[in-house]
């Protein structure tokens, strides 16, 4: 049994709150700087390079990327032959948050209460998913989410026989109704299959997968692939303003499902997609 100091997860777990909300992931950047080039209306390319102009100048002074910190959603793969000492999982995640949002000056946006909406201060508690994998390994990976496009974000019971179209028409709809709203170009992670509960988690977790990593099943990846351009069709563009680039990606996750559910998922994600992991 390998023992993980909870220290070594609070530390983690810093480092990655101030990481993710101060650098854009590789593949986010990488897909705006070919959105700009390949975007033909003038006033959307204007717009996709006062993204980037954001982007460097939070670079070059550690400084957040977007207002909008996020809640702080946190990944665990923990490995069954491990164990974490010197304190709880939840909590040293909880401490690693309340840490580096405190350090980097971070906006503190969760409410202790959803209806009486008291702020906690310290932007705890962390939105915590742990999964047991084989091995002694520890992967924490921290996806702040901002409310503007997790507000746009929708879920359907679909029948059966709604089928494939179905699943195409209520993606499509969903991104027409977010309209400007999410900071457009986005992200879509869509969730296909489980139950109404793993049908949300599978979209939220096909976020985490970058923009450049198709699905591994071909029937899914040629999905994912229609309903990129079909987005980008509805000529929403970037923070609505018109043009081509209304979606940057589309990534789905599917599971098995009841023979009579058809559940669908669609967690939206603004320009500003991030996410970081480190191993312990």
């Amino acid at each position: 049994m390998r023992e993980i100091p909870a220290a070594a997860v609070t530390a983690a777990v810093e480092r990655l709150c101030i990481k993710t909300n101060t650098e854009l992931p590789p593949d986010v950047r990488a897909a705006l700087a070919a959105a700009r080039a390949a975007e033909p209306w003038p006033l959307a390319q204007q717009t996709l390079g006062l993204l980037e102009e954001n982007l460097r100048a939070a670079d070059e002074n550690a400084l957040p990327i977007c207002q909008d910190t996020g809640m702080a959603c946190v990944f665990v793969e923990l490995g069954q032959d491990a164990h974490i000492t010197g304190g709880g999982l939840a909590a040293a995640v909880d401490e690693g948050v309340r840490r580096g949002y405190e350090k980097a000056y971070l906006r503190k946006s969760v409410t202790a209460d959803p209806l009486q909406r008291r702020n906690t201060g310290d932007n705890t508690p962390a939105f915590l998913t742990v999964h047991l994998v084989p091995g002694s390994g520890c992967r924490i990976t921290v996806a702040p989410k901002g409310a503007g496009s997790e507000n746009m974000s929708r879920l359907a019971m679909l029948k059966p026989a709604d089928g494939v179209q179905g699943v195409k028409d209520f993606v499509l709809e969903t991104a027409r109704l977010a309209g400007p709203n999410p900071c457009p170009p986005i992200v879509l992670g869509i969730g296909i299959g489980g139950s109404f509960d793993h049908c949300a988690a599978l979209a939220k977790k096909a976020l985490l997968r970058p923009l450049d990593v198709p699905n591994a099943d071909p029937y899914y990846a040629a999905l994912e692939k229609e309903l990129l351009g079909a987005v980008n069709a509805l000529g929403i563009g970037p923070q609505g303003f018109g043009g081509k680039t209304t979606c940057l990606g589309v990534a789905i996750e599917q599971k098995p499902t009841h023979v009579a559910c058809l559940p669908v998922a669609v967690n939206i994600s603004c320009h500003v997609t991030r996410r970081a992991a480190a191993e312990l």
